[in-house]
C-alpha cells in the first residue's frame, strides 16, 4: 500500500470482558497518535461476560466514518473468533491466530449459532476443505491472506518471567501484545503504540507494564517473521494535528454540557447508559469565562420517573434533559404526554437498538423513528432530530435546548447503537457556532401577582406564550394533566379544548416555516444528479463514502440527509423529489420507517428500499453492491442487505 494513500481495515475479537475494547482503543489511539483519521465499530453480546465481542478499526489518510468488509488484518485472541470471522479477511490481509486453535472443529464451538455454523460447514464443503479451524485458514491462504500462529501462552510466561508480572496480569496483557504485534507486522513506530497504551490507561500502575509488553511483542515479531516480505505499511504521517477520538455518547454529553444543561435523569439501559455516566464522571466543568458549570446527574428508579423529575426541573428553568433507549421511551410517553400539554421544554435522547420488546439489547437498528414522531397519548407538537454522525451529535445535542426552549415544547434527538458505541476522530469542537436561545421568559409581574393566576397558556398568534419559572414571583399557575385554561384549571369546555389544541399545534407551523432549510436537511454528492439516495441517522457514513467511490466511476449521485424528522421537512424536499429518478430509500430498520414518513407527508414513494435489519450497521460495500444493483437494474423495490457472518 502506498505510503501517501492508507485505508486499513483492523479487527480484533475475542470474549466479552477480556480486553477486546481496550486493545482497539489502543490501537486506535496509536493510529490517531500518528495523524491518522480513525473509525472504530463495536459489536458485542448482551451477556456481561463471556460471549463473542469484536471490535474494528478503520485507518486511513482521508475522514472516514463507516466500517468495511473484508477487514485487512484480523487479530484473534481465541478459537471462536478465528472461526467466526476468517472468511472477512480481504486478499493481501493479515490473519494472526492463537497457535493452539490451528485446528479445531467447527462443532464443538459450542456458542456458536446454529446458522453460522452450518454456513461455514458448507462454505468448506463446497471447497473441499475440513471443518475445522485448519480448513479456514487455508482457505484464507487460498485468496492469498497471510496467516501466522501467535503462541499467546508462551508469550504469557515469556511477560511473567521477564517483567516479573503474575499470570493473571501476563494474561490480561495479551491485548495489548496483539495490538503491538499488529503494529510490528505493519512496521508501525512501536513509541506510538505505547503512547496509545498511556492514552488509553492514564495513570493507571498497568501502563509502564504494557508498555514493556510493547517491546517485548515487537522483538518476538522481528526475530520470527520477515516483516520487510508483508504487504501493509503504516508509517506515521508529516502532520499530526490535534483531533478528538470520542465516541457517540461522550459527544451527546459534550453537547449537553456545552449547551448549558444543568440536570440530566436517566435509569440505566443499553446502549444509553454511557451516556449519563460520562456526565457523571464530568459534572463540573469549566467555562469559557474562566468560572465552572454544574450539572446534576439523577439516577431514578424507573423510566417514568426520569422523565418526570426531568419535567419537573425543567420548570424551573434548569435546561433538563433525560436520556433511554427504546423500551425506556415506551415507558416514558404518559409523562411525554404530560409535557406536551404542559408546554415543558424537555430534551428526550433516544438510542435505539434491535426490538421489538428487549429484542437486540446491544445491536442496533433505525427501530423508533414512528414511535418518537407519534408516541404519547393523543396529540401534542414535539420535534423529532437525528445525528448521522459523532460530529452532528455534539451540534444536535446542543440545539435540541434551544428548540425546546423556543417553542417550549418536547424534542427528542434519534440516535442509534451504531452512533453510540462508535469512535471517531473529529475536528475539536467549535463551540463558539453555539448560541444560547431560551426562548420567550416571563417577567415577574410588576405587582407581585396576576389575579386569578399567570397566564401561561394564553393562545397567542404563534402558540408559544411567555412562561414562568417555578417560584417566580407573580408567576402563579396550574399545571395538570388534563385540558386547561389559560392559567392551568382543568376545564373540558369545547371551545377552550379547541383554543388549546390549536394553541398547541401551531408551534408545528411556525417552526416550520422559521428553521433554516439547512438544519432540516443536508445536501452532498452532485445536488442537480437524478440518482437520489435519501437516508437519516447513522446510515450517513456509508451513503457518503458510496456516493464518492461511484463519482470516481463516473457516476453522480446526491445524497439528501434528513436531519430534522418531525415536523416532517416536505417542502424542502419537493423540488429534489420532483427531480429524483430513481429514488432510493437507506435504512436499517424491517419496514421502512422515513420512507413511510416520506410518503405520508409528500405522497412519494420511494422507487428503491435499502434496508438491513440484522442488528448491524451498514458496511460501505455493502451498499456499493445494492446501489450497482439498482443501476444495473438488477434490484426491485425492496432490496435486503444480509451478512451472516457478523
Amino acid at each position: 500500500m502506498s505510503a501517501n494513500v492508507v485505508d486499513i481495515a483492523w479487527r480484533v475479537g475475542g470474549p466479552q470482558g477480556k480486553g477486546v475494547d481496550t486493545a482497539a482503543g489502543v490501537f486506535g489511539r496509536a493510529a490517531a497518535a500518528g495523524g491518522f483519521f480513525v473509525f472504530g465499530r463495536r459489536e458485542y453480546y448482551s451477556n456481561i461476560m463471556g460471549r463473542h465481542s469484536y471490535f474494528d478499526i478503520r485507518v486511513a489518510t482521508h475522514p472516514v466514518a463507516v466500517h468495511r468488509n473484508p477487514v485487512d488484518i484480523l487479530v484473534t485472541f481465541e478459537t471462536e473468533t478465528l472461526v467466526r470471522h476468517a472468511l472477512a479477511v480481504a486478499a493481501g490481509g493479515l490473519l494472526l491466530h492463537d497457535a493452539g486453535a490451528a485446528d479445531v472443529p467447527i462443532d464443538r464451538m459450542v456458542f456458536l449459532d446454529p446458522p453460522l455454523q452450518e454456513a461455514l460447514v458448507s462454505h468448506l464443503e463446497e471447497a473441499g476443505l475440513p471443518p475445522t479451524t485448519a480448513g479456514l485458514l487455508e482457505a484464507a491462504r487460498r485468496r492469498g491472506v497471510t496467516v501466522l500462529s501467535v503462541p499467546y501462552g508462551e508469550l504469557a510466561e515469556h511477560l511473567t518471567s521477564t517483567l516479573g508480572a503474575s499470570r493473571a496480569r501476563a494474561e490480561r496483557m495479551i491485548n495489548t501484545v496483539a495490538v503491538a504485534l499488529s503494529g510490528a507486522l505493519l512496521q508501525y513506530d512501536p513509541e506510538l503504540i505505547k503512547k496509545g497504551v498511556a492514552l488509553t490507561f492514564g495513570s493507571s500502575p498497568m501502563t509502564e507494564l504494557n508498555q514493556q509488553a510493547v517491546d517485548l511483542a515487537y522483538a518476538y515479531a522481528r526475530e520470527t517473521w520477515d516483516l520487510e516480505a508483508l504487504p501493509l505499511r503504516l508509517a506515521p504521517r508529516a502532520e499530526r494535528p490535534v483531533r478528538l477520538f470520542l465516541s457517540g455518547t461522550q459527544a451527546v454529553a459534550m453537547g449537553k454540557l456545552a449547551a448549558g444543561i444543568a440536570f440530566q435523569s436517566y435509569y440505566p439501559i443499553s446502549p444509553a447508559t454511557d451516556e449519563s455516566v460520562y456526565l457523571e464522571r464530568h459534572a463540573t466543568v469549566p467555562t469559557v469565562d474562566g468560572g465552572t458549570s454544574s450539572v446534576l446527574v439523577w439516577q431514578t428508579e424507573d423510566e417514568l420517573a426520569a422523565v418526570a423529575t426531568a419535567s419537573g426541573a425543567a420548570l424551573t428553568g434548569a435546561r433538563s434533559a433525560t436520556a433511554t433507549s427504546g423500551p425506556g421511551l415506551s415507558l416514558m410517553t404518559e409523562g411525554l404526554g404530560w409535557a406536551g400539554i404542559n408546554e415543558v421544554p424537555l430534551v428526550v435522547t433516544i438510542y435505539q437498538r434491535g426490538g421489538p420488546a428487549t429484542g437486540l439489547p446491544t445491536r442496533s437498528e433505525q427501530g423508533d423513528l414512528l414511535f418518537a414522531a407519534h408516541a404519547g397519548h393523543g396529540e401534542f407538537p414535539r420535534f423529532v432530530l437525528a445525528s448521522g454522525d459523532v460530529a452532528e451529535a455534539f451540534v444536535d445535542a446542543a440545539q435540541a435546548f434551544n428548540y425546546a426552549e423556543r417553542y417550549q415544547t418536547v424534542v427528542i434527538h434519534l440516535l442509534d447503537k451504531t452512533l453510540a458505541s462508535t469512535l471517531q476522530t473529529v475536528d475539536p469542537f467549535d463551540t463558539s457556532q453555539l448560541s444560547i436561545d431560551r426562548g420567550l421568559v416571563a417577567e415577574p409581574a410588576e405587582n407581585g401577582a396576576w389575579p386569578g393566576g399567570f397566564p401561561r397558556f394564553r393562545p397567542t398568534e404563534s402558540g408559544i406564550s411567555p412562561r414562568p419559572l417555578l417560584g417566580q414571583p407573580g408567576g402563579m399557575h396550574w399545571l395538570t394533566g388534563a385540558e386547561h385554561s389559560e392559567v392551568g384549571r382543568v376545564t373540558e369546555d369545547p371551545t377552550t379544548r379547541e383554543q388549546q389544541m390549536e394553541k398547541r399545534m401551531r408551534k408545528l407551523e411556525v417552526a416550520a416555516r422559521e428553521i433554516p432549510a439547512e438544519e432540516k436537511l443536508q445536501v452532498y454528492g452532485d445536488p442537480d444528479a437524478a440518482f437520489t439516495v435519501l437516508s437519516w441517522g447513522s446510515t450517513k457514513g456509508a451513503i457518503l463514502e458510496a456516493t464518492q467511490r461511484l463519482a470516481a466511476e463516473g457516476v453522480q449521485v446526491r445524497h439528501l440527509q434528513i436531519r430534522m424528522l418531525w415536523p416532517f421537512p416536505a417542502q424542502e424536499l419537493a423540488p429534489f423529489l420532483a427531480t429524483a429518478q430513481p429514488l432510493v430509500v437507506v435504512e436499517t430498520n424491517y419496514s421502512g420507517q422515513m420512507a413511510r414518513l416520506l410518503t405520508q407527508e409528500t405522497g412519494t414513494k420511494p422507487d428503491h428500499l435499502v434496508v438491513k435489519y440484522n442488528g448491524r450497521p451498514i458496511a460501505v460495500n455493502e451498499l456499493l453492491e445494492a446501489m450497482r444493483a439498482i443501476l444495473a437494474g438488477k434490484a426491485g423495490p425492496r432490496y435486503v442487505i444480509r451478512n451472516p457472518f457478523e
